[in-house]
């Protein structure tokens, strides 16, 4: 099967084509959800503040229509309301109590409509006795045990940007929540509420690593386990010219190909042996700082060996395999990540334009729901005739 193209921001595509999501704008997760919702079909409504009237749209806006409505006021509580009486799903990412301070949460809304999904996203969850503390991902991933077990022996522990609490435990285990309550709404007639917290979607993502600690493979001193730079087979490594080289042979195979490559067969008996491992991370060591990056990438390239470069931001779109199945697409004059994952049969689409804050009229908005009718497409800032830029 060949590689399915993306298509077109206008397209009607996407296995979800047909949802109806308002989205009650907000910062990180909940963003990224309604964007992967929309990449893969559904029609998602951003409501945003009257207050974000000719400010930047937030960084993750792409694709969706944007409404004004002050949820603070009668009005602008209706407008939700009535919104949500013709769609499948609500996402918001306020503290707890916010939404129902306003008059659109949960029991709100699936009272005008019992068969909606009400999504909701936050750090610490609805409950408990950090539910209204304010937090962001490397405090949500400091409490899960995940922040302390990233980094190399001796040192601290290392930020891992913010991808594994906000859009990892948060932003994909709210669209999974969500798609599994939809699904089951269409038999039972009846929404629910997914209460999604970063703290609860980290720990889930770190099931593997808590039944490696249960079985007595995995320690708590970071940077002493197979999958944190414990092991010489699974660590990183620096090359002549100062570039960088990711090594993962963790199968015997795998490992023999390659000290193989690496010229290193004095080391092929030698995986096992953990009291060997010091002496064996410096072979490989020394062996990588004796070529360039590029050197490196000739020798692996097409191997099992399981060894490749990191590659900086600006290289990404440049690499042959990155570039063999365009995971860089134009969005609005920048370079943006392809839609994901793939379907063979109805694609996602891809988000290309960002709208501008209000550019959709509400009364318009709450038309095309009422009359079943399709979205007008959204109204794009001014745009660049530059290039990407990665």
């Amino acid at each position: 099967m060949t590689d399915t193209p993306h298509p077109t921001a206008a397209a009607p595509s996407g296995p979800l084509r047909g949802v109806r999501v308002i989205e009650l704008t907000g910062l990180g997760p909940a963003p990224m959800a309604a964007l992967l919702l929309h990449e893969m079909g559904a029609d998602v409504l951003r409501i945003d503040r009257p207050a974000k009237l000719g400010t930047p749209p937030e960084w993750l806006a792409r694709g969706r229509r944007s409404v004004v409505a002050d949820l603070k006021t009668p009005a602008g509580r209706e407008a939700v309301l009535r919104l949500a009486a013709r769609a499948d799903v609500l996402i918001e990412g306020f503290r707890p109590g916010v939404v129902e301070r306003l008059g659109i949460g949960p029991d709100d809304v699936l009272a005008r409509n019992p068969a909606l999904v009400y999504g909701r996203i936050t750090g610490w969850g609805q409950s408990g006795p950090w539910a209204h503390t304010a937090g962001h991902d490397i405090n949500y991933i400091a409490l899960t045990g995940v922040l302390s077990a990233i980094g190399t022996a001796g040192g601290p522990p290392q930020v891992p940007l913010n991808l594994v609490g906000d859009f990892g435990g948060g932003a994909l285990y709210l669209v999974t929540g969500v798609l599994a309550a939809l699904h089951e709404a269409q038999s039972s007639g009846r929404g629910q509420v997914v209460d999604c917290a970063i703290v609860d979607g980290v720990m889930s993502l770190a099931a593997m690593t808590w039944e490696m600690r249960a079985r007595g493979e995995w320690g708590d001193t970071r940077g002493t386990n197979l999958l944190d730079s414990g092991a010489p087979f699974y660590a990183v490594y620096e090359t002549a010219d100062g570039g960088w080289f990711s090594v993962g042979a963790i199968e015997p195979q795998f490992y023999a190909r390659l000290i193989e490559l690496l010229g290193l067969p004095e080391w092929a008996d030698a995986q096992d042996d953990t009291d060997r491992w010091p002496a064996l991370r410096a072979a490989i060591a020394t062996a990588f700082r004796g070529r360039t990056r590029a050197d490196w990438e000739k020798i692996f390239d097409g191997t099992d060996a399981c060894a490749a470069p990191v590659l900086s931001w600006h290289e990404v779109a440049a690499h042959p395999h990155m570039a063999a199945r365009a995971n860089l697409i134009d969005a609005d004059g920048q370079a943006a990540p392809a839609p994901a994952p793939r379907f063979s049969r109805t694609p996602s689409r891809t988000a290309a334009s960002t709208p501008a804050i209000g550019s959709t009229p509400l009364a318009a908005a709450l038309a095309d729901w009422e009359t079943g009718t399709s979205p007008t497409a959204p109204t794009p800032p001014a745009s660049s005739s530059q290039p990407p830029q990665a």
